[in-house]
C-alpha cells in the first residue's frame, strides 16, 4: 500500500466519539441512545430536552458531535446549532429531524450544521452520519444534497449576470480570461494527489473509500484533506464542494454510484 506522508498530520483514525443527544421526546431520545451505543466507538456523554440545554451541555462537555432535533422548547435546534458552532467550532452538529424539507436543510447548513438526516432514515444511515462527522466530513440526506449544488449554481449565475450588466458585456464573456487565470492560480497550490483527494471528497466518498481507491492509508487521506482545507482557506465540506464545482473538478451530476447521502 502506498503511504505518502504529507507535511502535516490529520485527525486520528481510531478514537472514541463523544455525543450529546438533544430531543424533547424522552422515548425517542432513549431509543436513539440504545441504537447509537450499539457501536463500541460511540459514547453518549449527555442528553438535553431543550435547545438551551443542548447549548449549555455542549459548552460544558465539549463533545465531538451534538445530534439534535429542530423542534424543541425554549430554543429551536437551528438557533442552538448556530450558538454551538459559534462558541466551539470543533463540535460538529448533526440535525436529526422529521422535516424532509429543502428549506430546513439549507437553513441548517447556513447555521453551521455538518449533517442533516430525517428520522425515517435507516439505523445504518445514522451510524454512517456520526462516523462521517467524526471524520470531519459531512452527511446529507438523499434528495437534499443536490439542493446545495443547485443553490450555489443559481447564486453563481446571478452574480455573473449582475457583473455582465454592470460591464455591458454578455455574461459568458464578462471577465472570462481573468477568471480562468484566477482559478488556475488557486489550483496550483495543490499537489496532483491533493487534487485527486479533493475531487473524491467533493463527490461524496468517505476517507475509507478514498483510501481504497487511491491505495493509501486512511490516516494519509485525512492528512491530505486537512492540508487541502488549510491551503484553500476552507472550513467545511459544503465550501469544499462549492470550490470543486467552481473549478470544474465535479459537475452537479457527479457523485458515487447509488443513493449515497455523504458529501
Amino acid at each position: 500500500m502506498e503511504d505518502e506522508q504529507p507535511a502535516s498530520t490529520g485527525p486520528t483514525a481510531e478514537r472514541t466519539i463523544s455525543l450529546v443527544l438533544a430531543d424533547d421526546h424522552d422515548i425517542l431520545r432513549q431509543g436513539l441512545k440504545l441504537l447509537l451505543t450499539l457501536q463500541p466507538e460511540i459514547r453518549i456523554v449527555g442528553e438535553a430536552k431543550t435547545g438551551t440545554g443542548a447549548v449549555e451541555m455542549a459548552r460544558q462537555l465539549r463533545p465531538d458531535i451534538v445530534v439534535m432535533d429542530i423542534t424543541m422548547p425554549e430554543m429551536d435546534g437551528l438557533e442552538a446549532c448556530r450558538r454551538i458552532r459559534a462558541e466551539q467550532p470543533e463540535t460538529q452538529v448533526l440535525i436529526l429531524t422529521m422535516h424532509d424539507s429543502e428549506e430546513y436543510f439549507l437553513q441548517a447548513l447556513r447555521v453551521g450544521a455538518s449533517g442533516y438526516l430525517v428520522k425515517k432514515a435507516a439505523p445504518a444511515e445514522l451510524h454512517s452520519a456520526v462516523r462521517a462527522l467524526a471524520d470531519n466530513g459531512a452527511f446529507l440526506y438523499p434528495g437534499l444534497a443536490r439542493s446545495l449544488i443547485r443553490v450555489y449554481l443559481e447564486h453563481c449565475t446571478a452574480q455573473e449576470e449582475s457583473q455582465a450588466e454592470e460591464s455591458g458585456q454578455p455574461a459568458h464573456e464578462s471577465q472570462q480570461s481573468t477568471e480562468t487565470e484566477k482559478l488556475a492560480d488557486e489550483l496550483r497550490v495543490l499537489s496532483p494527489r491533493e487534487l485527486e483527494v479533493l475531487t473524491l471528497v467533493a463527490e461524496g466518498y468517505t476517507s475509507q473509500e478514498i483510501a481504497n481507491r487511491l491505495v493509501l492509508s486512511v490516516k494519509t487521506v485525512q492528512a491530505h484533506r486537512a492540508n487541502i482545507m488549510e491551503k484553500l482557506g476552507l472550513h467545511d465540506i459544503p465550501h469544499l464542494v462549492r470550490f470543486a464545482i467552481r473549478h470544474g473538478l465535479i459537475s452537479p451530476d457527479d457523485g458515487p454510484p447509488g443513493p449515497r447521502p455523504r458529501l
